[in-house]
Order: structure tokens, then sequence, then C-alpha cells
């Protein structure tokens, strides 16, 4: 009984607005009430990356939107420096591997961020292009995109910039303009508060004007631009995702995008409050580079994270977000972001201290209560003013 407590890191909670919305009659996407549609929400979206360019929309998952922005920008046997920052940073150099680019991976340990010193010895003439994940989902580690932007400024070299944004959009704070960011990366699971299903690159004046020789077709930019210029998708768009979209980023302007990311920079330390108090470590090892998002939990030597996430969601009805890749059955993820207030984030850490003790993983006790404790003294922790 009850409601189940969904906190991977994404896909997430969708709230009753957006499925209201998303429950709208299906009508014509060649009709003008969809061609206003259409316009409002790709005006819209810029406010969220941040961008006065285009942002193209596919019916399609992050990975389809990774692969967009190389073949549009590249062609074959360019040669990119890629970041390992995680499982998703190492599954992106894969893909390009697969298209054909040489992928230079500048290697990490998966608990510290992207470092931009690390750029000035890869910088040769040949490279075309510099990845990067802004907010790693499977290990909670936020890189320094403004950083990695001056360190290319820095040595003069005109690589495009390529930022997957998929985990930190509409969560973290994030700037594609002002950041100098040529194509971002987001999806509409997440932060954005939809079911998944949209994929979407944001780009810029640059990217635009460098384009590739890899083959593309359905991920081609320029039948898509060109289309949303009348309202229109060159494909058969995603009509119903479309509502839900427009009324997650009314939502979004709504609370204020500052505000968003307070909220999710103030669930992420109550978080890591209680894993500190449960005298668990997070994974990520440097305090800078703290997702606001999702935090990866390591567990002791002895215990398997998976048999904990199956406890928890057998007996709570909670899911956790699994350990990907060489972080298996090390960690579990909670995730904290999108539609998600103090009470759910309460509830949350409750379960997972239950879990935590029923699984018999040593821990000390009042772990939750340190992150009540922080809930209750940071600013705007009642999320809303009381009428009098």
């Amino acid at each position: 009984m009850g409601r189940h407590f969904l906190q991977i890191p994404g896909p997430t909670n969708v709230p009753d607005r957006v499925l209201r919305a998303i429950a709208q009659p299906t009508i014509d996407h060649r009709g003008p009430e969809f061609a206003r549609l259409t316009g409002e929400v790709l005006e819209r979206l810029k406010g969220v990356f941040m961008t006065s360019g285009p942002v193209v929309c596919y019916p399609s998952s992050g990975t389809g939107a990774w692969e967009a922005a190389l073949v549009n920008t590249l062609s074959p046997g360019d040669k990119v420096v890629a970041f390992e920052t995680g499982h998703f940073s190492t599954l992106w150099c894969e893909l390009a591997a697969r298209l054909g680019l040489v992928v230079d991976v500048v290697p990490g340990d998966w608990r510290h961020a992207a470092d931009p010193a690390a750029l000035a010895d890869r910088l040769s003439p040949d490279v075309a292009a510099v990845m990067v994940v802004h907010n790693e989902t499977s290990t909670g580690v936020r890189s320094p995109v403004p950083d990695i932007r001056e360190a290319l400024d820095r040595a003069g070299h005109p690589a495009l910039l390529l930022v997957d944004t998929i985990s930190s959009l509409g969560s973290m704070e994030y700037r594609h303009d002002d950041w100098g960011v040529d194509v971002t990366v987001g999806c509409s699971q997440k932060g954005l508060m939809l079911p998944p299903g949209m994929g979407f690159n944001a780009v810029s004046e640059k990217a635009l004007a460098h384009r590739g020789r890899l083959p593309r077709s359905y991920w081609d930019w320029d039948p898509i631009i060109e289309a949303n210029r009348r309202g229109f998708f060159p494909y058969t768009p995603p009509t119903n995702l479309m509502y839900g979209l427009r009324e997650a980023l009314i939502m979004l302007e709504e609370e204020g995008l500052e505000a968003v990311f307070a909220r999710h920079d103030r669930h992420a330390e109550a978080t890591r409050r209680a894993v500190r108090g449960w005298g668990l470590e997070v994974l990520c090892a440097d305090e800078r580079a703290y997702s606001s998002s999702l935090t990866a939990v390591v567990l002791p030597d002895g215990h398997d994270a998976d048999a904990v996430r199956r406890l928890i969601l057998e007996r709570y009805d909670m899911s956790l977000g699994t350990g990907l890749g060489r972080l298996a059955g090390r960690v579990f993820r909670i995730g904290h972001l999108g539609h998600f207030n103090d009470l759910m984030l309460a509830g949350t850490l409750s379960g997972v201290e239950m879990g935590l003790a029923a699984a018999g993983v040593p821990i000390k006790e009042g772990g939750a209560r340190a992150a009540l404790a922080y809930l209750e003294g940071s600013e705007g922790s009642a999320g809303l003013e009381v009428a009098e």
C-alpha cells in the first residue's frame, strides 16, 4: 500500500500536472495548433539551456542526442579528446569510436571531476572536439565546464566543446552560451520531469558552421531547424510529450531556475550529511565536484550494494540506482532531482537507513536525523511562503 518511491537518478517522478498535460488528446502534428505549441516549447527550452541559439528536439533517449552531437559536427577519422569520469562518459567514448572517430581518452578514477589542466598536452592541431559529461550520472561527480572552455581558449585551440547535461539540465546551474559550449546534450526524463522519449541538442553558431562528413539522416540538424521555423518537424514528433514538456517548462519558470538550483543544492547537502552520519562514504572524493542531483554511496567491503537495493525495494517499495560498470555491487545511488521536496527526501533517507540496518550493513544511528536537522535549519526549508 502507499506510493512507490522512485529514487533512481532518472527517470524521475513525473508531476501530476505534467501527466495531465500528456493525457490530452493527440492533435494533428501538421496543423496550426501544433505549430503554436512547437514555437512555445522551443522558445521556453532556450531558457533552460540558457542559450539564444537553436535547440533541436528528437524523439530519442539521451544516447540518440549523444550521436546527433557527433554526426552533425565531425568527420570520419577526426580526433576527439574525451574525459573519462564514469560509466556514461565511457559509453559516449565507445559510441564515438564506433562512428569512426579517433578517441583520445583522458583517464579518470571515477571519483574526481575532469581536470582541465590535462588538456594542455592533448590539444594537438588534429583535435576536432573535446567531450565532457557535466554531471556523471553513475558517480555523482560534476565537472567544471567553464574551466575546460577556459583551457581551450588559453591554448587558442578551435576544437568544439561538446557537453552532456543529461542529469544536470534543469537541476544544476548550466549556461550554454556563457560557458562557450558548442553542443549541449540533454534529455527529458531527469530534471525536466518527463517520461523518457525526448533528446535535445543546444547548438552554437560555431557548431552550425562546422558541419562534418559523418553520415546522418534522422539526426541531421538542418531539416529539423528548417521545419522548426514553421512550427513543425521533418518526422512525426512525440506530440503528447511536447504537451508535457511545455507544462514542465512552465513549472520550472514558476519556481525560477535559481530557486530550482538552490533546492537541488539543499537536498544534495542534506543527503551527504545523512551518508556521513551513517559512517559511510560518498563516492565523489572532492567536495568541489559534488553533484546536486544524485549521491553515490560506497558500501563497506563485504557488503553487496545490489543486495541492499533489493531488500529496500522488496521491504519498503523504494527504487535506488544501481552501481554501473566498475562500480557494480559497490555503490548505490540516491536520486534527489526533479519533482522533489523536503518530505520526499525525508522519506527516502529514512527508507535507506532502515534498509541498511536490515541488510546488516554496519552504520551509525542518526544519519537521517542529521539530514533533517540541516533541512530544518537551512534557508528556504519551507519552500513556500505562508499566506496570512
